[in-house]
């Protein structure tokens, strides 16, 4: 026969939520619906691949505009340098010229005067031939109105066949080097007369003044 503890009476398990009264299940239904569906996994990845994406972006256009300045850079030293280069060709033959200049003038009035002949003639024609073609132009002519940045005038003299200043005679020729000049050309100019419009004038007022000649 089975001893039964005095005042001890068996209970069976009830579940926790049975346990729960109507209220609080009320109360965790309210908070669940507040709470919201979870987000899906898939939308936090597209967000985070597409803030990456626009931060690459945003990289590669600044390296883009750094490579466009840095190629502008190297074509403004690129011009810089070729420039540069050239002018200083052109200084060095410009010097070296410079000294040729007296042989030029002696071979001038050799040719005026009709003494470049034989050999002389020969060296003459290969040493003129030599400066053209290293870019030596010579530059002067009678008849030419006077340039003072081109010309320098040794004599002058007035003459009533000139309407400006004009270079009458070339008694240097003057020498180039594409736009630098190595020599001015050494020349005698003649102005115009002075007062040879005036007398002009005058001669002409008495015959307006008399109204012609008169008819007979």
């Amino acid at each position: 026969m089975t001893e039964e503890t005095p005042g001890f009476e068996e209970q069976p398990d009830v579940p926790s939520e049975a346990a729960q009264t109507p209220d609080d299940a009320a109360k965790g239904a309210g908070s669940a619906d507040k709470a919201g569906p979870a987000a899906p996994a898939g939308d936090l990845e597209q967000v985070a691949l597409q803030a990456q994406l626009d931060q690459v972006r945003t990289a590669l256009n600044e390296r883009t505009t750094d490579l466009q300045r840095l190629q502008a850079e190297y074509q403004n030293y690129r011009r810089r340098v070729e420039r540069d280069r050239v002018t200083v060709k052109e200084i060095a033959v410009a010097s070296l010229l410079s000294e040729l200049l007296p042989v030029l003038d002696d071979i001038g009035r050799a040719r005026d005067h009709g003494e470049l002949v034989g050999g002389f003639k020969s060296v003459g024609d290969s040493v003129e031939a030599v400066v053209a073609k290293l870019g030596l132009q010579q530059f002067g002519k009678e008849g030419e109105p006077f340039d003072p940045l081109i010309h320098e005038a040794l004599m002058h003299s007035y003459a009533p066949d000139v309407t400006e200043t004009t270079c009458v005679q070339i008694l240097q020729p003057g020498y180039r080097i594409g736009e630098r000049t190595i020599r001015p050309a050494r020349v005698a100019v003649a102005e115009p007369q002075p007062g040879a419009s005036g007398k002009e004038g005058e001669t002409a007022a008495p015959d307006e003044e008399s109204g012609g000649p008169e008819e007979g």
